[in-house]
């Protein structure tokens, strides 16, 4: 008998056919959209002539099925297929809660 491989254990793991999906954290600026909700990722990078960093904001259209986020929560974001026009994302989890006023 011969014992499995650390290989092909982390093989029958992973899911098959999806790969590494993308992954991203940002802010809910907008949910006025059925299922749908607008998430702000902010990032930082090196501006070009100057070699100082900037932050950059890029929003996206996710995916809310159940319309759970609301406009201040902190979510998690993956990629998946074209799912309409714009939306190329779907919200995988809620990080953290917008604080009430």
């Amino acid at each position: 008998m011969t014992e499995p491989t650390a290989t092909t254990t982390a093989a029958a793991a992973a899911p098959r056919g999806r790969g590494r999906r993308q992954v991203k954290v940002g802010t809910v600026v907008s949910n006025k959209m059925d299922k749908t909700v607008v998430v702000a990722v902010k990032k930082t990078v090196m501006h070009d002539l100057y070699h100082r960093f900037v932050k950059r904001t890029s929003h996206f259209h996710a995916h809310d099925e159940g319309n759970r986020c609301q406009v201040g929560d902190q979510v998690e974001i993956v990629a998946t297929r074209p799912l309409s026009k714009t939306k190329r994302w779907r919200v995988r989890e809620i990080v953290k809660r917008a604080e009430e006023r």
